[in-house]
């Protein structure tokens, strides 16, 4: 991201908030184990109006008619700087980061009750976090004391992220470009772990292959933990002890995506750990596959956001009705959803700075309509447990089959279309280990 973009996106919202004071902070540092703090990632609505990577800093926003953009950040400190590495203090950093203004963090509470003064409306996240509340009111509490000398406290509290969220679910045309190659990255990591299956005795092998992928494709961080599931683990949807042997008879489930500049991808493929599927394997894998067509076909501008799950869910009943796994006739099988058995989640979420990005899914009580810009997951899956009425064949077949989906003006992008998923494109590479 560069600096004018940055510049525009607070610029956005200071348009939106009109008059009023926003105080945005990054991510805090995470502490581990006694003095080992876990790897930083900053706040994502933090990064987006500011591109700033480091901790202990915080953005406020002044509106009304002559708008500025503050930063907060850590004073340069050569000792701390030796032991945790490079900080660029209050000046580069506003010089860098193109802000109007820039302090030491140290200031911020000195600093705030002034920002605030005759300021109408002080926009933050409430309840986001017990702390930041309490420092809020003291901010608040601090220019009210003022009431005599004629200084007005902020009489409203908004929440900011009204309009963060807002803007956050239209990609422009660069974030596009960064979601492209994160997927194409993660693409190359689960061709990796296909080919890597044979060869490969535990779930964590395969876990190495994607986080070495990742890594090697210039990715910083996976977007969240790989779950690598093979046989009965696949049918737990949040499985991550990846530990469990493989077995050449069982499906492997792989749900992994990494992280870029920020940005995250979220693939799921599922395979056949000896290289070929089964017969019910087969039927249950190409019924998922025939679900996600049916979802990611839906995906339209104008189409409210639904209608892939809706999709989904008529495919794979019908799908469940023909293998014997539910009783029809169709209409029941969706009314009592006795579906749900076997497929209990929704068909996707939003996609950016978060893997399951900020947005609404609904405006004014009804399903919003899909528009250019918008990048979301299709992911259907079937998780088959032992029971009664379950045919043993179909005992502990868990598949999922997941891509990222960008909305644009002609109807739709698939922008992790390098992962391969066909049955046959599958079973080469697993056989043949990338030969």
């Amino acid at each position: 991201m560069t600096v004018d973009q940055n510049a525009a996106r607070r610029k956005a919202l200071l348009a939106r908030m009109g008059e009023g004071v926003a105080v945005i902070p990054t991510a805090p540092e995470r502490l581990r184990n006694r003095d080992s703090d876990y790897l930083y990632r900053f706040d994502s609505s933090f990064f987006y109006l500011s591109a700033f990577p480091e901790p202990e800093a915080v953005l406020v926003l002044i509106g009304g008619e002559e708008p500025k953009s503050i930063l907060f950040c850590r004073d340069k400190n050569p000792e701390r700087e030796l032991w945790e590495g490079f900080r660029h203090g209050p000046e580069a950093a506003r010089e860098l980061f193109g802000m109007d203004e820039s302090f030491s963090i140290a200031q911020l509470d000195e600093q705030m009750p002034k920002l605030l003064a005759n300021q109408s409306a002080l926009w933050y996240a409430p309840g986001a976090d017990p702390a930041w509340d309490a420092r809020a009111m003291q901010w608040i509490n601090a220019v009210r004391a003022q009431s005599r000398s004629g200084v007005a406290a902020p009489t409203e509290i908004r929440d900011v992220r009204v309009l963060l969220d807002e803007m956050r679910l239209y990609k422009d045309a660069d974030e596009q470009a960064t979601m492209r190659r994160a997927a194409s990255i993660s693409a190359v990591a689960h061709r990796r772990a296909m080919a890597a299956t044979r060869g490969a005795r535990h779930e964590y092998e395969i876990e190495a292959e994607l986080l070495y992928a990742f890594r090697r494709g210039g990715a910083q961080f996976p977007a969240y933990w790989p779950i690598v599931a093979c046989g009965a683990n696949a049918c737990v949807l949040h499985y991550t002890k990846n530990d469990s042997p493989l077995r050449p008879d069982e499906l492997v489930l792989v749900d992994a995506g990494c992280e870029l500049d920020g940005y995250a991808s979220d693939i799921t493929r599922t395979w056949p750990a000896g290289g070929r599927f089964s017969g019910p394997q087969k039927a249950v894998y190409e019924l998922v596959l025939e679900a996600q067509a049916a979802a990611i076909a839906s995906v339209q501008p104008g189409r409210h956001w639904n209608e892939p799950h809706e999709a989904a869910v008529n495919t794979l009943a019908r799908g469940f009705i023909d293998l014997g796994l539910c009783e029809g006739p169709l209409e029941k099988v969706l009314e009592t959803e006795d579906y749900k058995r076997f497929y209990m989640h929704r068909t996707g979420h939003w996609l950016g700075l978060d893997v399951h990005d900020v947005g609404e899914y609904k405006k004014e009580g009804d399903w919003r309509a899909l528009e250019p810009g918008m990048m979301l997951t299709v992911e259907p899956g079937c998780y088959i447990r032992p029971g009664e009425k379950v045919p043993e064949d179909f005992w502990n077949i868990g598949v999922r089959i997941e891509d990222d989906v960008l909305v644009t003006a002609a109807g739709h992008e698939v922008i992790t279309h390098e992962t391969p998923k066909s049955v046959v494109e599958i079973e080469t590479l697993v056989r043949e280990g990338g030969r």
